[in-house]
């Protein structure tokens, strides 16, 4: 929950340090030969506060994030992680003023239930031992979803989105099962274990081609594959190979809580990138107008 909280504050800071640091103009939009990159950006937000204090919220989450993976069940703490879309939705509203729909607001609420039945159902875990092939296996999944990740970028544009979204989610879970079977934290123990490879490599080349899955398409779409894979396949994997189960008696309680929070956390998946954010349905509506026919705009 901290790692959730953590992850949906420090998105919507990001979304305002990008709205005070970008020099975007309706006259520019698609005027550039990087299209919407702006390779300043980064630099302007990090003399911003507001920048800064989301990297330190991003980084207290991650190791709160590697906590509960050594304590809970693969599939509670990933769900949990979705829920920061929900802690977005609503610090959004708060801060940035965007309007959530009714919908919106319902499926607020639906991952709060989601996540608080999964809470109540997880069983306690303990750190599964598991073989060295089991960790090599890691590694060439990895490579496996980069090279899909570089096949899939080549698709036509109706298809590449969710495609490459789905493969960064695989490789975000990669990451989550890395981080669940290290042995320590120490870094006598991370420079000998091949999962802590896995896991850096995982968080890189999933990095990447989420971004690039952003590129140009939809960011609901791209979030909302992001979201399924990184929280079914794993899941899977922590109950089948690292011994994660429920309380006695409480498995379907865990099923439906898991369903809920996950299904709920695709609905919010609009909140998945902070220049989405940043923008009221007017000035989206403004910029699809600009890129429809900048003509008046280059006139102004």
């Amino acid at each position: 929950m901290v790692a959730a909280l953590c992850y949906g504050v420090a998105a919507v800071m990001q979304a305002m340090a990008a709205r005070a640091a970008s020099r975007r103009t309706p006259r520019s939009v698609g005027s550039s030969a990087l299209g919407n990159v702006d390779p300043g950006l980064v630099l302007r937000m990090l003399h911003q506060w507001r920048f800064i204090a989301s990297l330190a919220l991003d980084l207290v989450g991650f190791v709160a994030q590697l906590v509960a993976l050594r304590r809970l069940p693969l599939f509670a703490v990933q769900a949990m992680i979705a829920a920061n879309l929900a802690v977005t939705a609503v610090v959004a509203a708060w801060l940035i003023h965007l309007e959530l729909s009714w919908r919106e607001w319902l499926a607020v609420a639906g991952v709060v239930v989601g996540v608080g039945m999964l809470g109540s159902s997880a069983g306690q875990q303990v750190v599964t031992g598991v073989s060295a092939e089991f960790k090599l296996a890691l590694i060439l999944a990895v490579a496996g979803i980069a090279l899909i990740g570089v096949a899939s970028s080549r698709l036509p544009s109706p298809a590449r989105t969710p495609v490459l979204g789905a493969v960064a989610g695989l490789g975000y879970g990669v990451l989550a099962v890395a981080a669940r079977v290290l042995p320590g934290f120490s870094v006598h123990e991370l420079v000998r274990d091949p999962a802590a490879y896995a896991l850096a490599a995982a968080g890189v080349v999933s990095f990447v081609l989420y971004a690039t899955a952003l590129e140009d398409g939809s960011v609901t779409v791209a979030t909302a594959a992001v979201v399924l894979a990184e929280t079914v396949p794993p899941a899977v994997v922590g109950i089948m190979f690292l011994g994660d189960h429920t309380r006695p008696g409480l498995g379907g309680v865990a099923v439906l809580g898991f369903s809920l929070a996950v299904v709920c956390a695709v609905a919010l998946a609009r909140f998945g990138e902070t220049d989405e954010q940043g923008l009221t349905a007017a000035q989206r509506r403004v910029r699809q107008s600009a890129e429809a026919d900048p003509s008046p705009y280059t006139a102004l």
